[in-house]
């Protein structure tokens, strides 16, 4: 049985990796910190060459919890899973030669690009350390990505706003049902389980490495999934919203959040696009229904 490693194995994402991979019949070598420090190089590359993985899934890093405010707090511990992290993972699979993927994310833009449209993955980010102003969670997110530049086998994924049916506080429509008041604000978002669909068939269909922008088509404001939230009758409370951003920055968030559209052009001419937005957050409501009422 072939094996796959999975840095971070037990997190959000981690472990839907993980998940998937077992039931394509692949053996999954779920790593986390407790099991062995994987941010040494020496240690990892003993691992790799014990274990001869077929390919390697960094899933580890530091989002922030509950939200990114706490990197503002953590700024050493930011720094090092998003952007020391990688690099270190980077020199221990090239050392032994085996392919890798890495989770990005999207935050490190803003917005639309000049003229309208999506982020491209050859666009510099607008929402990063040499781009201010970024929360430091998206400056060391892209700092990441620069330590990554040119590196042999290795896929870049990026994630945005991840979501579906199930119960999990780091699932975009459960935020939505339970902030008080939200944010107006325009983005690409990704259906977790679809995004490591994608992520998969990248080495499974023999896709060329490099960055891939893996969100739904398309993108959505916060009033239209909170009206697709009413119609599907998965909560029926008043929504409230704040006047602006910097009504959102004066009285809840401590630092800029990214709210930005990006182009998945390049995913789906390499056959791992994922399907429209709004099909996808519709589905994920009628199922979360259905996990309430049971």
């Amino acid at each position: 049985m072939s094996a796959i490693a999975v840095l971070g194995s037990t997190g959000y994402v981690g472990s839907r990796f993980a998940r998937s991979l077992e039931s394509r019949g692949f053996k999954v070598v779920g790593l986390s910190r407790d099991q062995l420090d994987y941010t040494r190089v020496e240690e990892l590359v003993l691992f790799l060459r014990s274990v001869r993985p077929i390919f390697l899934i960094n899933a580890a890093g530091f989002t922030g919890k509950p939200n990114v405010d706490a990197c503002e707090a953590q700024k050493a511990e930011c720094l090092f899973g998003n952007s020391v992290l990688p690099g270190r993972v980077r020199e221990s699979c090239e050392q032994t030669g085996i392919p890798w993927g890495h989770v990005s994310s999207g935050c490190i833009y803003s917005g639309k690009r000049p003229g309208g449209g999506g982020w491209k993955e050859t666009d510099k980010p607008n929402f990063s350390f040499r781009s201010p102003p970024s929360s430091f969670y998206s400056g060391s997110k892209a700092l990441g990505e620069e330590v990554l530049e040119g590196a042999d086998g290795c896929f870049i994924w990026r994630l945005r706003i991840p979501f579906d049916h199930e119960v999990h506080p780091r699932n975009y429509l459960q935020k939505l049902l339970h902030y008080e008041t939200l944010l107006e604000a325009e983005n690409s978002i990704s259906h977790l389980d679809e995004f490591v669909e994608s992520c998969l068939k990248c080495f499974e269909s023999g896709v060329e490495p490099g960055t891939y922008n893996l969100t739904n088509q398309g993108s959505i404001t916060t009033s239209q999934v909170v009206g697709w939230i009413r119609e599907a009758g998965v909560a029926d409370k008043e929504f409230r919203f704040f006047e602006d951003d910097d009504d959102f920055m004066s009285k809840v968030a401590s630092t800029p959040r990214s709210n930005c559209v990006l182009d998945t052009t390049k995913a789906e001419r390499a056959g791992v696009g994922m399907r429209p937005v709004e099909e996808a957050v519709k589905e994920a409501l009628d199922r979360m229904k259905k996990v309430c009422l049971a």
